[in-house]
């Protein structure tokens, strides 16, 4: 009788857990995934949608992979791509594949085309620099 108590019990407090957390988070969104919501520098930005939403890979006219549809990554390949005029080597992975912790600090990452620095550097991020975070787990 006292298991099946605090089986209820448990349920309960999920439940209202469940509840509490609901409230907190949107899971309705005012946007599609794939509607424009902002810009930079003249580069668009869309919304992605849901987590782990994905809607396909995106490619250049000419070719290029740009990465999943409306994802994080694919923004950062499509600024540097059409802001900057930049093609990364390689056009795969996710952001935290971007930062390769064997390049030492300000030399050359051929993966990405791009001068790499560690943290801490002699040098501070500028204005089109990629800051890469570890990734995190929920």
């Amino acid at each position: 009788m006292k298991k099946r108590f605090f089986q209820i019990l448990g349920i309960l407090l999920l439940l209202v857990a469940i509840l509490f957390v609901s409230k907190k988070i949107n899971l309705k969104s005012n946007y599609n995934a794939g509607q424009k919501i902002d810009s930079l520098n003249g580069v668009a930005v869309y919304y992605n949608g849901r987590v782990r939403d994905l809607e396909g890979r995106a490619l250049a006219k000419d070719g290029y992979n740009l990465g999943l549809k409306y994802q994080c990554v694919k923004f950062v390949k499509r600024y540097y791509y059409e802001a900057l005029n930049h093609k990364m080597p390689n056009t795969y992975g996710h952001a935290k594949n971007f930062f390769n912790s064997k390049i030492k600090d300000a030399k050359i990452n051929k993966q990405r085309n791009l001068k790499q620095f560690t943290n801490p550097s002699k040098s501070k991020p500028k204005i089109n620099d990629l800051v890469i975070y570890s990734e995190t787990l929920p």
